[in-house]
């Protein structure tokens, strides 16, 4: 089982997602775009073949020139586009976390109701608020999808979210695209108080005014997951928010990939 967590310049959370998957026992390694592109020398090309899953981290990828992860996804998109549709074609996993859910906006890959789009078909933009929020959040998890199948349905976790551009929309299609995810099921995560009742986009159990409380999306598939909050962020007990307050026994991340596990030993 091994996991590639992709960065370029301006990415970060790589370190922790590396250590988060290394946590539960999968083989991860940090690698560059260009070992994938080839751009490099002989002994540190990769190629995407070589991994189960691949995971992009959060961050400002290129400074987050032109829209939060739009140079990022270029790049992929012209360089190792082909690769990275046989990839999702194939079933194997892509996780993005934060910067890494708007990379896979920008690439097309989410939210694929049609398989990988020529061009974006959402927007993952300034917070309502137009400030930074980095905060912990409440998460319901509202369907399963491949990466979280060994999540309960209905499970509320505290994670953390750290960006300026989370809100979700999709512009004049909104309502057309909001009732598409929901009929197929692809809204995998929402922002929720505490107690697991709906945030109906308030701050700050909604930090980003995202639609419909929207927090991660699937592709149709399952295979192909975006999502603002970080739960490689909380892999420890003491990273929760109210870890002096409530005696937990992991952070409340580890689940999140302790069920990508289940699901590549699976594949084995």
């Amino acid at each position: 089982m091994k996991a590639a967590v992709l960065y370029i310049e301006g990415t970060n959370c790589e370190d922790e997602g590396e250590r988060a998957f290394r946590r539960v026992g999968v083989d991860a390694e940090k690698v560059h775009l260009k070992q994938l592109t080839g751009d490099c020398i002989s002994e540190r090309r990769r190629s995407l073949d070589d991994y189960d899953i691949l995971f992009i981290p959060g961050g400002w990828s290129a400074g987050d020139y032109v829209r939060a992860g739009a140079i990022f996804a270029a790049r992929m998109k012209s360089k190792i586009g082909g690769d990275l549709g046989r990839f999702v074609d194939s079933g194997r996993m892509v996780v993005g976390v934060c910067n890494g859910f708007q990379i896979l906006v920008e690439a097309g890959l989410l939210p694929g109701f049609d398989g990988i789009s020529e061009h974006p078909q959402a927007v993952l933009t300034n917070n309502a608020d137009g400030r930074f929020q980095c905060r912990p959040t409440y998460l319901k998890h509202e369907n399963k999808c491949k990466v979280t199948k060994g999540v309960p349905e209905g499970k509320v976790m505290q994670i953390p979210v750290a960006h300026a551009e989370g809100r979700l929309t999709f512009g004049l299609n909104e309502r057309k695209f909001l009732d598409k995810l929901i009929e197929n099921k692809q809204i995998i995560f929402r922002y929720c108080m505490p107690d697991g009742k709906e945030a109906k986009g308030k701050f700050p159990w909604n930090p980003n005014g995202s639609l419909y409380d929207i927090a991660g999306i699937s592709n149709p598939q399952g295979n192909v997951l975006g999502m603002m909050p970080h739960p490689e962020r909380v892999i420890e007990p003491i990273q929760q928010a109210d870890w002096t307050r409530k005696d937990y026994k992991q952070g409340e991340g580890l689940e999140f990939f302790e069920s990508i596990k289940k699901q590549l030993e699976k594949k084995r």
